[in-house]
């Protein structure tokens, strides 16, 4: 989503490919493998309890994130995103109209509830009361948080804007991409947190998202979808989160007894224990090193070899209708020949109706 419009259908085949091949399965087996370096599903985890992502804030969404920033920074802007045809910047960043607003609630809606596969599924398996209950907070922090973090983002957006112009107007699009960053927020800690600390988790997802996104836009770096603050920027946010969050509990519920919680309840203790914490940070660490190691040379080899970008005049006409015969959407409208017809046609349908027979 973040290169769309603008990146060849073979660079999406060969990213994917190396993506999904190589790199994921790398950062997979280091956390969720019971033999992986960060893993906490192990007798001698790292730091004592290894990284808690339960359903992969960072495993999945940091991954693809990465990867997009590197993608976006390495491919370029669309034309006419910050600068214009010949090359010179613009006073402002040009936004490019949606197609489809309705389309676009509708796929967040479907996101969301495909979510509750992802993130309750994720248990594997209900064998147990144990079992059960982590999967029934996995769904009840889910919806706490998408729904914290669509008005978070959407009205933090409105506040914002207000104070800039002195209207007031409610953006769908930062209610949608709000609704997103929770989700992605709340994947790591799902099982392990309270339901408040899942409305704090969304409440600072949508501030990580409208912050991410206004800095793509400062370091003129062209996100078509906003994929890189949902998933990186929140990625790391919901990370970092378990490491504050984690309730012992909960935690010992999904992971087992390692004595190492949320910093926040370790210091309500009397404790000083920032292990969990520490672990979840060097888990960022990791994966934002990995990918970006792996990925930049190899997203700089597509470049050179002519396989990233499309050429200008093929973007400018549209990717629909250079790489795969047609427009998606059909806007001609009618001809003018056919509208002069249809008036003329529909005046010599009208009854005239004398003056005395309507008094």
């Amino acid at each position: 989503g973040t290169v769309a419009e603008r990146c060849k259908f073979e660079a999406y085949l060969c990213y994917s490919l190396m993506l999904t091949g190589f790199v994921y399965p790398v950062v997979v087996y280091s956390i969720w493998s019971s033999s992986g370096f960060l893993t906490a599903f192990n007798n001698d985890p790292a730091f004592g309890c290894g990284m808690h992502d339960f359903a992969g804030s960072g495993v999945v969404h940091m991954t693809g994130g990465v990867t997009a920033l590197i993608a976006a920074k390495i491919l370029g802007p669309r034309i006419g995103r910050f600068y214009d045809a010949d090359g010179n910047e613009l006073p402002e960043p040009h936004s490019f109209p949606p197609h489809s607003v309705s389309l676009q609630v509708l796929g967040t809606f479907i996101l969301w509830v495909g979510w509750y596969g992802f993130n309750p599924g994720s248990t594997l398996a209900i064998a147990s009361k144990t079992s059960g209950d982590v999967a029934a907070l996995c769904a009840v922090t889910t919806t706490i948080a998408a729904a914290t973090g669509s008005c978070s983002a959407m009205f933090t957006d409105m506040i914002l804007y207000r104070r800039q112009t002195g209207e007031t107007e409610y953006d769908i699009t930062m209610c949608m991409n709000g609704a997103l960053a929770g989700l992605v927020a709340i994947t790591a800690g799902c099982s392990v947190v309270e339901p408040w600390a899942a409305f704090v988790i969304g409440l600072v997802a949508g501030w990580t998202y409208i912050f991410w996104s206004n800095l793509l836009v400062k370091l003129k770096i062209d996100d078509a979808v906003d994929a890189i603050p949902v998933h990186l920027g929140n990625g790391i946010w919901g990370c970092i989160a378990v490491g504050l969050f984690a309730e012992p509990a909960r935690t010992e519920a999904a992971f087992g007894d390692h004595g190492h919680y949320g910093w926040f309840y370790m210091w309500g203790q009397g404790s000083g224990d920032g292990k969990l914490l520490l672990a979840q940070i060097c888990g960022v660490l990791w994966i934002l090193s990995w990918v970006a190691v792996i990925m930049t040379p190899y997203f700089h080899l597509l470049n050179v070899l002519g396989l990233f970008r499309v050429d200008a005049l093929e973007e400018e006409v549209g990717l629909d209708i250079s790489h795969h015969k047609g427009a998606a959407y059909d806007l001609s409208g009618p001809t003018e020949g056919e509208l002069e017809k249809y008036e003329l046609n529909k005046s010599g349908r009208k009854v005239e109706v004398p003056l005395e027979e309507v008094a």
